[in-house]
């Protein structure tokens, strides 16, 4: 089920009234109510896969349950063991199985030997890489003993299906969001105004800002060999633009309904294309996810402790293996190794904490954040492309610089008005996303203005009758 979907518009206000009105104060009916519409919300899209879902949430219960009542370090390995083997088996098997074998059958064909494989029609569930990782966290808080297990399967169901974010995050920590299924919400107008106000902004990004750059950025990458500079240029910007409008307009929606419940998630997004320097951008992009490899994975390797060498051998790991979360191409995996070659001379030079602490902005930063927004844009073009072959005539055509001409934007009346509605609404996002910056807020505060204009825009630009899939409903 779609945010931007008129069966979501039936959905949610029905969910609220029964949430607050039929169920007010029974915080089991509530947290009940909570997991039946998150299985309505995912099973919507194909109920099959609600058995997945399902049997992550019962191994990882009865993982928790058994992790506490053990204290044999062999014993509690085996258990999260279990853990990772079952929730990596299925994100495996679903997202990776065709990726290795047709890798494997290609790599023996580049040295003359061919081999028949054999993959399968598998498709992929949606989220399964959001809700995969957010039960992790859970068994192995358990394992570091950083975590208590829930004795409510329902609490504990609830929290790994809440259907605001289950299939495009935050990637929530159980330890975050868990003990707020354990405590009684109290409706507040302030949260849930704020709730609104988000879902509004959020809805921006995504019908105004994202779909609409989605209009010229997708026939621009199936074919770059036929567009001028000037137009590549131009798309691999609209997708820079697209692919920030989709994923932070998502989790903006999924904060803000979230807010409507009584729950609070975790900031996903703090202007990323306000960054000085690759290291202040993974700090400020898909939060959740960055700060999760930290944690579960840059950490436990060893992170920042020891030889350069060492540091230099877990951020490359870091980012390969985000690229390769991010899905089953060697695209990904290119875009992961970019930005950790990027991200090498901060590290060498020890200046990846540079602009840690600093908010403040002078004119070398401006100069530092067009760098860094050029350098992003340039290894996004790997990211969204279907195939490095692609990606390469991409890039080999707009470093040509054959020609400027922007004429596939303003081919005809009807395409200059998008276009020009499209640049305007970027426009408009960057400005106001500038503001907060200046202002130092990392959440949106929207006045009884601006609301009124967001509205307007989403009722007038809104690509409503071509409604357009998340981008990372696909991994």
């Amino acid at each position: 089920m779609l945010f931007n979907s008129l069966e979501f518009l039936l959905f949610l206000p029905t969910v609220f009234v029964l949430y607050w009105f039929v169920f007010k104060n029974q915080l089991r009916a509530q947290n009940i109510l909570l997991l039946v519409a998150s299985y309505v919300f995912y099973g919507w899209w194909d109920w099959r896969f609600l058995s997945l879902i399902v049997l992550s949430t019962a191994i990882d219960y009865w993982v928790g349950l058994q992790l506490e009542k053990t204290a044999e370090s062999s014993k509690r390995k085996l258990l999260l063991g279990l853990s990772l083997t079952a929730n990596l088996g299925m994100l495996g098997f679903f997202k990776y199985f065709n990726f290795f074998v047709q890798s494997w059958v290609d790599a023996w064909a580049s040295v003359g030997v061919t081999m028949q494989g054999t993959t399968l029609e598998i498709i992929l569930p949606v989220g399964i890489s959001f809700y995969t990782f957010q039960t992790l966290s859970y068994t192995i808080d358990i394992y570091r003993k950083q975590l208590q297990p829930t004795k409510s399967f329902i609490d504990f169901a609830a929290f790994v299906t809440f259907f605001p974010q289950l299939v495009a995050g935050p990637i929530e920590r159980a330890s975050h969001l868990l003990p707020q299924f354990y405590k009684k919400r109290v409706f507040q107008y302030e949260q849930a105004a704020a709730g609104v106000q988000l879902i509004i902004w959020g809805m921006f990004k995504k019908v105004v800002v994202a779909d609409n750059c989605a209009f010229f950025v997708n026939p621009i990458f199936e074919n770059p060999a036929a567009f001028s500079s000037g137009e590549l240029a131009v798309g691999m910007v609209f997708f820079a633009f697209q692919i920030y409008g989709d994923f932070s307009g998502y989790s903006d929606i999924a904060i803000g309904i979230s807010k409507l419940f009584g729950f609070d998630l975790m900031v996903n997004f703090k202007f990323p294309y306000f960054s000085r320097d690759i290291a202040e951008f993974w700090r400020r992009w898909h939060i959740s996810l960055s700060t999760w490899f930290r944690d579960y994975v840059y950490i436990p390797l060893g992170g920042s402790r020891g030889s350069k060498g060492f540091q230099l051998r877990n951020v490359f790991i870091i980012f390969l293996v985000s690229g390769f979360w991010h899905g089953a191409n060697w695209t990904f995996i290119l875009w992961g190794l970019l930005h950790a070659l990027l991200f090498l001379p901060l590290l060498l030079g020890n200046w990846n904490r540079t602009n840690l602490a600093s908010k403040s902005y002078g004119w070398l930063d401006v100069l530092k954040i067009g760098t860094t927004f050029t350098l992003v844009c340039v290894a996004w073009v790997f990211f969204r492309a279907d195939s490095l072959s692609l990606a390469l005539t991409y890039l080999e055509q707009l470093s040509s610089l054959d020609s400027f001409s922007l004429r596939f934007f303003i081919k005809n009346n009807a395409y200059t008005l998008l276009f020009l509605l499209s640049v305007l609404a970027i426009v408009i996002l960057s400005v106001r996303e500038l503001l907060w910056v200046l202002q130092k807020r990392e959440t949106p505060y929207l006045n009884r203005y601006w609301t009124l204009f967001l509205l307007l825009a989403i009722f007038f630009m809104g690509s409503f009758k071509n409604q357009m899939d998340f981008i990372y409903f696909q991994f």
